[in-house]
């Protein structure tokens, strides 16, 4: 199944042809288990493998030792898939490219930006089953985000709201097909965040973007509203809400 159709050329970095937002996680053509993370610098293809970890789920707030892959800056990982058994996914340590990779089961967090500065780029796949944040943006410059599919989700995207060192940060995403989680976008309006986000479809998604006042000293960030405001969470018609996603 698939969701609206585009063709794209993101800043003259990257371009590719859109096949929209796919609904069909893939099948694996083999599984394999690692004992240590997978470091990437340049491309890595994963020819649609799941990988795990040996040290399986366990939620809470890991280090870079229990993600799946590291990517160094300018790095792409692509045609992977993240199995049940991890508890970190992906960390990037510097802008990187995030192509056609899959979160079958979500624990910690899917996907960690580290970058202090560029833009990070998410093209296709999806993620499902995160009871917190599928995207944890920690260090700063930008997360674009286009035809994803994410499901059983609290947060697609979460700007760190209490992290010693804040950045302003960037959220732009377009093509996504989101049902039955919490929010597409969590941004901090103190530190001057903004999220900007169009052709997507949501189905029983509780908001579409929410507004933090975040800290730099660990406390819980205290959420200030919710939606379009035109300033900070910004997104038009093109955003539904429909009972259904599926094509």
């Amino acid at each position: 199944m698939k969701f609206l159709a585009s063709s794209v050329a993101v800043a003259g970095l990257v371009t590719y042809v859109s096949a929209a937002a796919t609904t069909v996680f893939p099948s694996a053509a083999s599984s394999t288990t690692l004992s240590s993370p997978i470091s990437v610098s340049g491309t890595y293809d994963g020819g649609m493998k799941r990988f795990n970890r040996n040290n399986g789920c366990n939620e809470g707030e890991g280090g870079d030792d229990d993600a799946v892959f590291i990517l160094s800056s300018g790095a792409t990982l692509k045609n992977v898939i993240i199995g049940s058994a991890q508890t970190e996914g992906v960390h990037c340590l510097g802008p990187c490219t995030i192509q056609n990779v899959w979160w079958e089961d979500v624990c910690e967090d899917a996907l960690s930006i580290k970058q202090t500065s560029g833009t990070s780029y998410v093209i296709g796949g999806g993620a499902r089953h995160a009871s917190d944040k599928v995207i944890q943006h920690n260090g700063g410059g930008t997360v674009n985000v286009k035809d994803f599919f994410v499901e059983d989700f609290g947060k697609l995207y979460r700007s760190c709201g209490n992290c010693g060192t804040q950045y302003k940060r960037t959220f732009i995403a377009s093509g996504v097909v989101a049902v039955d989680g919490g929010t597409l976008a969590g941004i901090n309006t103190n530190y001057g965040d903004t999220a900007t986000i169009s052709s997507t479809c949501t189905s029983e998604v509780t908001d579409i973007c929410q507004r933090y006042t975040g800290n730099d000293d660990g406390d819980e960030p205290v959420k200030t509203g919710a939606g379009n405001d035109g300033t900070y969470c910004k997104y038009d018609s093109t955003v539904t809400r429909r009972s259904t996603c599926y094509a």
